[in-house]
């Protein structure tokens, strides 16, 4: 029999990266639009069942089917894709496997589930409110301070998140909030986790510096994997990131042991015994505000960055812990600052290129990454967050001296060419 980590529902250059580092390692259960669109070379049969996700039941028998014709076993179940965490629990339950039950997944993923389970084991993180109506934002952003944030109860990254400081804004971020999410309906990135029919959630908006962190949770004690701090502008739209800084510093007031023991405090709180955990957070003064924790790795650029910078396969990481591998981490700030920025579109339209070969040369510049080519579609914000972002590039800056600037400025000589013009012709194919 042969021994497989079960890889559940990630993305086709995931697969690759997973084929390359873990070879022969790994059984990935994909769905077929994510393998028709990929790009990247098919695994064996062996290695991948390619079925439909929605529902588990023709999954587990898909999954018996292979296991049995292949004359393979599972020993660890993971998913990097928070969608996919579900199922990849139930598969985990069925086959007697170590992962996050469903009901951890659960209070993971909706917002405002983990924030009253955080408030009930005296965790700091923002004050929330689920909406239902524009009354319901109105009410709760005349009960805060300092402005509230909008967003969904489920979802990823900044996709329908808006910062709310006036009636106006209230009204306008429930109205694009309440679209977005019909047009999502199906989308299993937004399917609600929990019985609670609550249609958003309102978050008070907390002012201070915000970043990332990779920990492990296991035997009652939390390891840290990488704290990045991320870089954000006023000029894109709210909670986009423009890159991130690795390793990340918390201030000297915050103390390393008490900083381990809210990780472990609030993930332990939502029901992770055993992990590998992703928590954003925002320091503000002295104070940690937590605003989501969930069981997998960052990812975004974060993967490639940790790679750069010092040497750690995260994905790898992260299939190691699941089989109950021994783990070697380098030493959490040994490696020298890198800096990954997150390549976007300033408008819509086709792309007809991405000039980066005046950079290459640059002795700072360690990896550039562009995910999209010529003749690709861009929509922005909040008509689509996907297809505005390009790709990235991983900078070491140099003499230690104001590395953002250094960053930033490299990026934005990159030359990406947009055609707006044939935007709409396109739009109109499409429909």
């Amino acid at each position: 029999m042969h021994k497989m980590i079960l890889v559940v529902g990630t993305t086709s250059d995931y697969i690759q990266w997973i084929r390359c580092s873990c070879p022969g390692r790994a059984l990935f259960i994909t769905a077929p639009g994510i393998r028709r669109a990929a790009e990247e070379e098919c695994p064996f049969p062996r290695e991948e069942i390619l079925i439909n996700l929605a529902d588990r039941f023709p999954v587990f028998e898909a999954l018996e089917k292979h296991l049995n014709e292949w004359d393979q076993i599972i020993d660890g179940v993971f998913s990097f894709d928070c969608e996919s965490m579900v199922l990849a629990s139930a598969i985990a339950e069925k086959w007697g496997l170590d992962y996050p039950s469903e009901k951890t997944i659960q209070n993971c993923r909706d917002k405002y589930v983990s924030k009253q389970i955080w408030e009930g084991h005296d965790i700091r993180c923002p004050k929330v409110s689920p909406i239902d109506t524009v009354e319901d934002v109105l009410a709760f952003f005349h009960s805060v301070n300092s402005g509230c944030v909008l967003k969904p109860l489920t979802g990823s990254g900044s996709e329908l998140v808006f910062k709310c400081t006036s009636e106006f804004d209230c009204q306008a971020a429930f109205s694009l909030i309440r679209e977005g999410l019909e047009k999502r309906a199906d989308n299993p990135l937004f399917r609600k986790s929990t019985f609670q029919s609550h249609l958003m959630l309102a978050e008070e908006l907390i002012q201070g510096t915000e970043y990332s962190c990779d920990f492990i949770c296991e035997n009652n004690a939390v390891q840290i994997i990488r704290i990045a701090r991320k870089i954000k502008s006023p000029f894109k739209p709210f909670g986009t990131i423009l890159g991130y800084v690795v390793p990340g510093t918390l201030s000297p007031s915050i103390p390393p042991h008490g900083f381990h023991q809210l990780l472990l405090k609030s993930a332990r709180a939502l029901g992770i015994e055993r992990g590998i955990c992703m928590v954003d957070f925002i320091v503000s003064g002295d104070t940690i505000f937590l605003i989501e924790l969930t069981p997998r790795p960052g990812g975004d650029c974060l993967p490639y960055l940790l790679k750069v910078s010092s040497c750690m396969d995260i994905l790898k990481l992260s299939l190691d812990f699941a089989q109950k591998h021994p783990l070697v981490l380098p030493p959490h700030g040994a490696a020298p600052l890198h800096i990954g920025i997150r390549l976007h579109a300033d408008k819509s339209g086709v792309l007809k290129g991405i000039e980066t070969r005046h950079i290459v040369e640059d002795t700072r510049v360690k990896q550039i990454l562009l995910t999209k080519k010529p003749g690709h579609l861009i929509q922005l914000p909040p008509k689509d967050y996907d297809s505005w972002l390009l790709g990235h590039v991983i900078i070491e800056p140099s003499n230690g001296k104001y590395p953002e600037s250094q960053a930033l400025s490299i990026a934005k000589t990159i030359d990406i060419r947009i055609d707006p013009e044939k935007i709409s012709p396109l739009l109109s194919e499409a429909s």
